[in-house]
């Protein structure tokens, strides 16, 4: 596996996690409304523990990285979509260049 495109999706799963998290306590629970919908709050949540456990998975050399990176992906998507409706554009960026990251990855 190549480490330059295996440190990109770390970097890419970290970030996302960094932004989904933070943007999920600070700004959606301040927010209120739609921002707190338990779909898309739960969303985040999500998105944020699997980009951190995907970040682990790679970082351990785990024999599931591919697998786990397609599912990764699957989730960053729905999460940059969710996120996109309600105009949160950072978090939209961060899921969707970690979910194209995943991808890479997943395909190896």
């Amino acid at each position: 596996m190549n480490t330059k495109t295996m440190q990109s999706c770390i970097d890419a799963c970290t970030k996302c996690y960094q932004t989904c998290l933070q943007t999920a306590m600070n700004h959606c629970l301040q927010t209120g409304g739609k921002h707190v919908e338990p779909s898309h709050f739960r969303l985040m949540i999500n998105c944020a523990q699997i980009c951190q456990t995907s970040a682990d998975l790679q970082l351990s050399g785990s024999e599931f990285v591919a697998q786990y990176c397609g599912l990764c992906a699957e989730v960053c998507e729905a999460c940059a979509k969710s996120c996109a409706t309600l105009g949160m554009t950072d978090c939209e960026k961060a899921c969707r260049d970690c979910a194209a990251s995943c991808r890479a990855m997943a395909s190896h």
